[in-house]
């Protein structure tokens, strides 16, 4: 028997219609919002269960995606997905390789008229400059002295605070006095890096792995073994597992939330069977965490920190890749190794600079930091969207893809033939930079990759710099 229609459900049908020729015609783009529910209401003048109802029908086909507390965007994967790029395969032997000039040409860059794809730091367009101003005008009112008095060797207790209340959104469970506050991550990772190794100790990274903290490793004079790493799930577990028991570690160091560059996520049971592993080996963790609190989905992922038992995680994290970057206040978590960890800050910082530990405390505590990071995490999974379509739709057939969940980091492989050193140099002649994938590794691998940043600010010139990027991608060939 012919099913009956109604006209309710003529309605959804149409405007799902119009809305899918839109999106098939590139009239609206992936990663482009949609109109909300009420607007769709007020212009076809229908009911909200007719407007969901062509919603959820656009959903059903992966034409649109739905994201908590903002909204409908245009999804990319109605269209024919890039490849994902291979796992790495590192070999498993320390070697020495000095990647300081290919270091210093993409980080000493004069900013002037550039597309800098190679800064992973949020576009200061996309941070809350006015209200980070107002912070620190009362911090300066609040704090003895104007902030000009030394505060505790630990760190400002505001702050400190603070983190340990965060701490509770990825099962921390940390106390203020588990913290210690440092000049931005890197500070807390040389720190941890410092308590746990001397000259001549391996350490177990993943592969790629962010050259600041191969550089850093290096400086300390620490053979650096890079470990198989999958660009969704992050380090093989596997292989973790044969190197911790054929070679004497001193210390693992994992991005376990959104990788640098991979942009992966480890999975729970891995973080979990991680910590549980190196545990059993007496091999310290150190867990950098500087991305967690840039994730696409519903809610923060855990750390290996939510899992350790004994202390042998030392969770580090800041706030210089979400809410001011200069301002470089960062912390750790050190576990057992607190003691330690403290007097190395003693030795070659003595205290924190107070001001910005309290604005950054006062952020967190009033939850401007919260509201803050909503609005960033939208505008960056766009940005993502955004150049996920440009990409596709411009650079050589062939070249491959992450995709991240969170962070700021986008993987590129493109076809073998592709040197993107070479690339580098004729990009930086048209005033666009990027980050060469051989910056990542100590070993002959990922020559033929790169790494972007979507943390810019997505406008006219930023497509067409990534257009052009992927012109003189495929020019290369």
């Amino acid at each position: 028997m012919k099913r009956k229609t109604n006209s309710k459900e003529l309605l959804y049908v149409k405007i799902a219609a119009g809305l899918e020729q839109q999106i098939n015609n590139d009239v609206l783009k992936a990663g482009d919002k949609l109109p909300s529910i009420r607007m769709i209401c007020r212009q076809h003048g229908v009911s909200m269960s007719t407007a969901q109802y062509a919603y959820y029908e656009l959903e059903s086909k992966s034409l649109i995606e739905s994201r908590p507390q903002s909204g409908y965007y245009v999804s990319n994967s109605f269209r024919k997905r890039l490849a994902l790029p291979e796992a790495s395969n590192p070999e498993t032997k320390t070697v020495v390789k000095d990647a300081t000039d290919i270091f210093g040409k993409a980080f000493n860059r004069d900013e002037k008229n550039f597309t800098l794809f190679s800064r992973g730091v949020p576009s200061v367009h996309l941070l809350p400059v006015a209200k980070l101003k107002k912070a620190t005008a009362q911090a300066v009112r609040d704090l003895p002295g104007g902030g000009t008095m030394y505060e505790s060797l630990q760190g400002n207790e505001k702050l400190r605070a603070q983190v340990a209340k965060w701490s509770f959104s990825w099962k921390g469970n940390l106390s203020d006095n588990d913290i210690l506050t440092t000049a931005g991550c890197i500070s807390a990772i040389s720190y941890c890096l410092m308590a746990l190794t001397k000259r001549g100790d391996t350490i177990a990274v993943e592969s790629p792995c962010f050259y600041g903290i191969l550089q850093l490793a290096q400086s300390l004079g620490l053979k650096i073994l890079e470990l198989p790493t999958s660009p969704k799930t992050g380090v093989d577990m596997e292989a973790l597992k044969k190197i911790v028991q054929k070679t004497k570690l001193a210390a693992c160091l994992f991005v376990s939330n959104f990788n640098n560059p991979f942009g992966s996520l480890m999975p729970d049971e891995h973080k979990r069977e991680a910590v549980q592993l190196l545990a059993k080996y007496n091999v310290p963790l150190i867990e950098d965490d500087i991305y967690g609190d840039i994730y696409f989905g519903n809610q923060r992922p855990a750390c290996c920190k939510s899992y350790d038992e004994e202390g042998m995680v030392l969770w580090c994290s800041s706030i210089s890749k979400t809410l001011a970057p200069a301002y470089r206040v960062g912390w750790v978590a050190p576990g057992k190794f607190l003691d330690a960890v403290m007097k190395l800050k003693l030795f070659h910082s003595l205290y924190s600079t107070p001001i910005p530990n309290e604005v950054i405390g006062s952020f967190l505590e009033t939850g401007r930091y919260e509201s803050h990071l909503r609005k960033l995490r939208r505008t960056l999974h766009t940005n993502y969207l955004q150049y996920v379509r440009v990409i596709g739709e411009h650079f050589p057939a062939g070249t491959k893809i992450s995709r991240p969940q969170g962070g700021l980091s986008l993987w590129v492989e493109l076809p073998k033939q592709i040197d993107t050193i070479d690339l580098y140099n004729t990009a930086v002649s048209r005033k666009i930079t990027f980050s060469p994938g051989s910056m990542y590794t100590l070993q002959k691998q990922f020559n033929n990759c790169m790494r972007l940043s979507y943390g810019l600010e997505w406008n006219e010139k930023t497509e067409n710099s990534l257009k052009l990027l992927g012109k003189l991608a495929a020019a290369s060939l």
